[in-house]
């Protein structure tokens, strides 16, 4: 079971608090000072009055340009297509999947067996039609996701929200019958989870009532409930302070290794675990906070982010180390480095099968993937077999109790993500192919580098045609992130393709500062006061398109969400000369209040805490206290959600409009639904790119 932080987050249980106000803070000089404080009521009759006004002059400016329903349309097929890829995941004998399609907007989630599933049209056994849900209910479910219980996959613990916001219900349902169970185990809508213990009896972390939740607006409490006894009854499991971030527990079912563990997360990246014993008391598992923590069977596993001296060694960040878990939790400290990283290459991930951990490295920002074997003499190591040299691939095991088959998928910019089945030792099978949703003829990939303000070595990769002239006058599409240890590598996009690519323009991925590209170091180089360095290389890389006449700032474009609006926000008010328009989507942008809205509190051991001597730094990053009316800034689209319940949308709704009474110009679209993905489902995904996508061409495509 892997605990650390990242881990809960893609699960899908970090996100924000509950839909609502921003959350109650005293009086100060950002909000006595801010006019447009008030659009901070996410839900107010006044705010929500302000956006369809806002929302019906981006339509009329965007839906009428002659390419747009040609545009919006085609996106929709390529999202609504039949020939996607149906990912699977395994559950006993059958195959997982959750689908959606024209005809199934909100989703099926559906299952088969592996021969079925081998099949270019494989015969799927429907459990659960969410539209039709919808329809019976008189709801807006949105899928987040279920839990079944081992062995027998037949009680599933069902996520659903409510117009995609991060909130949630919890509600159990039978497989057998199709159906909810009558009186079965039920979680209000809330922030954070269910999770089965046994068939009777779950692990609850939720909002209890006042004082329940953290700061950061997640469960501070994890409860043991029974089945047939009222919430309020369940016992309390432990119990965490005010200012963490998010508690959570939960049992590894592996026959045989069948154990409890709690999780305490006090920020990102900053995680204690604990494993909970048969009498209910806890033991810490005594491992730097910093680590990626996770037990599989035998094996403590741990990925530093911090180099730690242990057991008479030191061992390097960026590491993956492992250590026999009964003899660690006996006080033995004997480790075995199963990877350290160079100066080129990271840990991108690691994946389970039955006997082998699969390891996949990336070698500046390309994969590689290993097979690592434990024995009496150690780990032996061998390159996977079939694994492509070129691509981006990601390997995982399909059963790590069961077999040593894995899925492997390869995907790159211009060839069409591609499935395969293995099995660790054999040469891998063709299982699945997306189809190429626009012409690539002619088109070619590229990786280079940057060279920052300080002299840091930047990857990017671009997109373009074999001969393109390098005239300066190509419409050029510059995307980024840059946070949270989250690398951006090449994969097949039809939105980019049919959106940017088949129209002429020239796609560029930046990896800067801040992301995982380059492992803990790469990301830990732009926290707090060093924001700037993520900031200074995507300038940098934007600076070399120009520099290598790809591109010209009339005809660079820029892109990006969440922590990447964050990004948008900041190259728009602090590099304003070299870009020609900005797509600003679901943005942090008023780091003077960011922690006090929704999820913001989390985020502080990323940004720094605006009420301390922090906001000294922070106020030159916040792109809402520094943009000018004075300053010529070039064109922004603002894209949020109302239902986003983590980035709050009022970053979006007062930047937007600030910038609109100091007379710039900006267009401003909130898509009542989404949460934080921006979009609820295909229909509105399609419409939310082709307003982004249109947007860049009529501001950066040559008139001539």
């Amino acid at each position: 079971m892997r605990s650390s932080t990242l881990a809960w987050l893609v699960a899908g249980i970090l996100g924000g608090s509950t839909l609502a106000h921003a959350q109650e803070a005293p009086m100060n000089d950002a909000t006595a000072d801010d006019p447009y404080i008030w659009l901070e009521d996410v839900a107010g009759e006044r705010s929500l009055d302000w956006v369809r006004a806002q929302n019906r002059t981006a339509e009329r400016a965007l839906e009428a340009d002659p390419g747009f329903e040609a545009l919006r349309s085609d996106l929709q097929t390529i999202l609504d297509s039949d020939d996607k890829i149906p990912f699977v995941s395994k559950r006993g004998e059958y195959y997982y999947n959750f689908w959606q399609d024209k005809d199934h907007q909100r989703g099926l989630w559906r299952r088969t067996t592996l021969e079925e599933y081998r099949k270019p049209q494989p015969r799927w056994e429907v459990l659960l039609d969410l539209d039709a849900l919808n329809a019976a209910e008189g709801e807006n479910w949105v899928w987040h996701g279920a839990n079944c219980l081992r062995p027998d996959y037949d009680r599933c613990l069902i996520a659903l929200s409510r117009g995609g916001a991060d909130a949630n219900v919890t509600r159990e349902f039978e497989i057998s019958t199709r159906s909810w169970v009558e009186g079965g185990f039920f979680r209000e809508e809330a922030k954070g989870a269910l999770s089965w213990i046994d068939r009777d009896t779950v692990y609850v972390y939720t909002d209890f009532g006042p004082g329940s939740m953290t700061e950061s607006g997640y469960p501070r409490i994890v409860k043991e409930w029974k089945r047939g006894t009222p919430l309020s009854e369940a016992t309390v499991v432990y119990e965490g302070r005010p200012d963490d971030m998010y508690i959570g527990a939960g049992r590894d079912h592996t026959e045989g290794y069948e154990r409890d563990f709690v999780s305490r997360t006090l920020a990102f990246y900053n995680d204690e675990m604990y494993l909970r014993k048969a009498d209910g008391s806890l033991v810490k598992i005594d491992a730097p906070n910093s680590a990626n923590k996770s037990v599989h069977k035998d094996w403590l596993v741990l990925e530093l982010r911090e180099p730690w001296e242990v057991g008479g060694r030191s061992y390097a960040a960026g590491s993956l180390i492992a250590a026999d878990f009964d003899a660690f939790m006996g006080g033995e400290r004997a480790f075995q480095v199963l990877f350290e990283p160079t100066e080129t290459t990271s840990l991108a991930g690691s994946s389970w099968t039955r006997n082998h951990l699969i390891l996949n490295v990336l070698d500046d920002v390309k994969n590689r993937i290993y097979v690592l074997t434990p024995g009496e003499g150690g780990w032996a190591r061998a390159p996977l077999a079939g694994a492509p040299e070129i691509g981006t691939i990601a390997v995982s095991g399909i059963d790590d109790e069961a077999s040593d088959e894995y899925f492997m998928t390869v995907t790159d910019f211009l060839h069409p993500t591609t499935l395969y089945h293995g099995t660790v030792g054999q040469q891998p099978e063709k299982v699945k192919e997306t189809p190429a949703f626009f012409d690539a003829e002619g088109l070619t990939m590229s990786q280079h580098f940057a060279t920052s303000k300080d002299g840091t070595r930047v990857p990017y990769f671009m997109v373009s045609k074999a001969d393109l002239p390098l005239d300066g006058r190509n419409p050029t599409l510059l995307y980024g992130y840059g946070g949270f240890e989250i690398s951006l590598t090449p994969s097949y996009s039809g939105a980019v393709g049919r959106g940017w690519l088949s129209e002429g323009g020239v796609y560029v991925v930046a990896n800067i500062r801040g992301g995982g590209e380059y492992g803990p170091r790469w990301h830990q180089a732009a926290l707090k006061a060093n924001r700037n360095k993520a900031y200074e290389d995507f300038a940098a890389v934007a600076e070399d398109l120009i520099a290598r006449r790809v591109t010209s700032p009339a005809h660079l474009g820029i892109q990006g969400g969440s922590n990447g609006g964050l990004l948008m926000g900041n190259m728009t008010v602090m590099y304003p000369q070299l870009f020609g328009a900005v797509v600003c989507q679901v943005p942090l942008l008023d780091m003077r209040r960011y922690h006090r809205l929704l999820a913001g509190a989390s985020w502080m051991a990323e940004y720094g805490n605006p009420d301390t001597s922090d906001w000294e730094f922070l106020q030159r990053y916040s792109p809402y206290q520094n943009v000018r009316a004075d300053v010529e800034y070039p064109p922004v689209l603002f894209t949020t959600s109302t239902r986003d319940d983590r980035v709050h949308p009022g970053h979006a709704r007062k930047m937007f409009a600030r910038m609109a009474e100091q007379g710039h110009d900006v267009t401003y679209f909130e898509n009542i639904e989404g949460g934080h993905g921006g979009a609820a489902d295909n229909r509105q995904r399609a419409y939310m790119q082709a307003l982004a996508y249109t947007f860049l061409k009529q501001r950066l495509f040559p008139k001539d």
